[in-house]
């Protein structure tokens, strides 16, 4: 046989089985079932006993854009927009304290225990609170209140119990608004409703009327400013106008032109002047008459040039060099004299230009100031006189479409709500408590279970047998041999011989992990089946500390198993017959040696060995292996180990240790059988019909 392990699969666990969920929920429907009927029966005493009837009663307005108006003055008395801006700000308007104040203080709230709190009377848990305060010494001191901050104070509290009760909503896609309050008395709750949409109305009105007063003040202040600030600037420009010496924009231009032509004829002579002054200068220094002749176009001095070997310029030459350069030199001065006058020309006109530029300028500043302010003073005066015409002529922005409705019935509590909603809280607190001890829940109730979380074969499943004292099990199971469960027994003994057909196992232990799981019993029916094949079976004690045997089985041997493995007495001395089961039993007795030591010993493996060739099958009960190595050190010496883990009892971590204690020495369980199955358990967890010999389709089979 393989090492076997727990499983384990992160992806396994993280899925839900729906179907086995709702089967959990089935299984613990009583539970749920109490838990509806208590969450009904709380929420039927609060609903129809303890919660205090409210009434609602709501009014409806209406918001007016208003886009027409007796005089056109929207700055001042405009309407409102439609916008979801606009829809939510009026909704604030209507929940907001300024209005609800007014009123409050219209319908006396303030004197109303019910929106008032100082006025209610002091709870039980304050006056306790209070009084152990004072036993502890540790009262406040509360400083006297002024009678105006008291007032304030009850005010406010009126004021934060108006909005606990208001609900202030917008109906979709429209400008309509629903104002409703929610009191203990009807009347009341329609009065409110009411005065909060009038209050809301008249506000408006109210607003409209001192943004009018406030315009109209502000405007005739500005107005008279304006008109001063008008007459100053006339003023100045009248007063530049007659200090400065003006020319008209025309005169300008004709300065501008002129001065544009003696910039033209300055830009024509001053290249002549640098051409005359040029040629006096050729003419006064030149290096030869051939140069001269070159530098200056003249036919008169090409004639008197010298000729052939004349070295020497002739008088005539001389006298006409020198009345050129006389020329010269007086056109140079009428073109410098004539440059300087331009540009003293020049200058004049520029600076003049400059100068009357600078003046018109500064007037036309003065005259644009001027119109504006005139221009400014005119839209106010205009506005001044539109704002006068529409005092008394104020329209609120909303208008009721219909006052409230007393309430003949109560809105809350809904009672039929109230008993639905404790019927569902009352299912899922039922089944959220079922779900949770199914979660909690870490034993064994089905073959599946065990199997799949330890990865060991089950080799059978033995129901609870109907007997309470343990020597009627085996009178009941030789009585009874068709009943549910013998054939148990038999599908175990079956399944024993079938895990290994080629050579089926002599010799069995039989162990658990904690003592009452019921080992002994499956022992001692195992070996009663063996014999009823007329095997030759050997039943020992191997559990020399609790030694039931005497429980289960009538008759005392004079020797046990102790005495043989010490050898202080013959094996055959010491196995006892039991005719009534046809089986013979070794029986163990108190010792003082270490039961593991007698078990680890050489004179135990060859009385194994001895008893494999006496008896057919030798079937060994051993202690838990939780509690002693007695078992482990026993497995060593068998064939078969068969574990028993009792139903809905043992848990998973106990069962997981003792198998993992098999596998530490080399010796893993070979199958496991889940026993002390209750029929009424199974049914109750749903299990009833699907499994083995406790199934319900299974009774017709079996004589119980």
């Amino acid at each position: 046989m393989g090492s076997h392990s727990f499983k384990s699969s992160e992806s396994d666990e993280d899925l839900i089985d729906v179907g086995n969920l709702l089967a959990v929920i089935w299984r613990g429907k009583f539970l749920i079932f109490l838990s509806i009927f208590i969450s009904l029966l709380i929420g039927g005493i609060y609903a129809y006993r303890i919660a205090i009837p409210l009434y609602s009663a709501t009014s409806v307005v209406m918001l007016n854009n208003r886009e027409e108006q007796i005089v056109d003055l929207q700055g001042v008395v405009g309407g409102l927009g439609s916008d979801t801006t606009v829809v939510n700000t009026e909704v604030e308007v209507l929940r907001s304290r300024l209005l609800l104040g007014d009123v409050v203080d219209q319908l006396g709230l303030v004197d109303d225990p019910e929106f008032n709190g100082f006025l209610q009377p002091i709870s039980t848990f304050e006056v306790l609170k209070s009084s152990l305060k004072k036993v502890l010494g540790i009262s406040e001191t509360i400083p006297p209140i002024s009678k105006e901050i008291l007032e304030q104070r009850y005010r406010d509290a009126a004021i934060n119990g108006l909005l606990e009760v208001l609900t202030v909503t917008n109906v979709p896609q429209s400008l309509v608004f629903r104002v409703s309050v929610v009191t203990s008395d009807p009347v009341k709750s329609s009065q409110i409703a009411d005065e909060i949409v009038e209050q809301y109305i008249l506000n408006q009105v109210k607003t409209k009327f001192e943004s009018t007063e406030q315009a109209t003040s502000w405007l005739s202040g500005r107005v008279a400013e304006l008109q001063v600030e008008l007459e100053e600037a006339e003023q100045k420009a009248t007063d530049f106008r007659a200090e400065t010496d003006l020319v008209s924009e025309e005169v300008l231009q004709s300065l501008e032109i002129q001065l544009k032509d003696t910039r033209d004829r300055l830009s024509e002579l001053r290249p002549r002047e640098k051409l005359l002054r040029n040629r006096a200068e050729i003419l006064k220094s030149f290096e030869s008459p051939q140069q001269l002749i070159l530098e200056v176009d003249d036919e008169q001095l090409r004639r008197l040039l010298p000729r052939g070997e004349e070295s020497s310029t002739s008088e005539e030459f001389e006298e006409r060099v020198a009345q050129l350069l006389q020329n010269a030199r007086e056109a140079l001065a009428r073109v410098s004299s004539q440059i300087r006058a331009l540009e003293q020309s020049e200058t004049e006109m520029s600076q003049q230009i400059e100068r009357q530029n600078r003046d018109l300028i500064a007037l036309q500043q003065l005259s644009r100031e001027a119109e504006a302010t005139r221009l400014l003073y005119e839209y106010f005066l205009t506005r001044l006189k539109e704002t006068s015409a529409q005092q008394g002529v104020q329209q609120a922005d909303s208008r009721i479409l219909s006052n409230s409705v007393t309430p003949l019935a109560p809105s809350a509590p809904k009672k039929a709500m109230v008993l639905a909603a404790s019927g569902l809280i009352g299912f899922l607190l039922g089944a959220a408590g079922v779900i949770l001890h199914e979660l909690r829940q870490s034993t064994f109730r089905t073959a599946e279970q065990l199997q799949e979380e330890s990865g060991v074969g089950v080799f059978g499943q033995l129901p609870l047998l109907p007997k309470r004292q343990r020597k009627d099990v085996v009178q009941y199971l030789i009585d009874k041999p068709t009943s549910a469960a013998a054939e148990a027994v038999r599908n175990l003994r079956t399944s024993i011989m079938l895990s290994n057909v080629d050579n089926p196992p002599k010799v069995l232990m039989t162990s658990s992990s904690v003592p009452g799981e019921g080992k002994t019993t499956t022992a001692i029916s195992l070996a009663l089946n063996f014999s009823s094949m007329g095997r030759k079976v050997l039943l020992i004690e191997g559990d020399m500390r609790r030694r039931v045997f005497n429980k289960y089985l009538s008759g005392e041997g004079g020797s046990s198993i102790v005495d043989v493995l010490t050898r202080t007495a013959d094996i055959n001395d010491a196995i006892v017959r039991v005719d009534s089961m046809g089986i013979d039993v070794l029986r163990a007795s108190a010792t003082q040696t270490n039961a593991a030591d007698l078990f680890s010993s050489d004179r135990f493996s060859e009385m194994v060995s001895d008893l494999r060739e006496q008896y057919d099958t030798v079937i060994i009960d051993t202690p838990p292996v939780l509690v002693v190595p007695d078992a482990r050190i026993i497995a060593q010496r068998v064939d078969s180990i068969i574990f028993v883990v009792k139903w809905d009892s043992t848990q998973k971590g106990q069962v997981r240790a003792a198998l993992a204690s098999f596998e530490s020495v080399g010796r893993p369980v070979d199958g496991l059988v889940l026993n002390a199955i209750n029929q009424r358990g199974m049914k109750k967890y749903g299990y009833g019909g699907e499994y083995g010999a406790y199934s319900s389709y299974g009774s017709k089979y079996y004589v119980d």
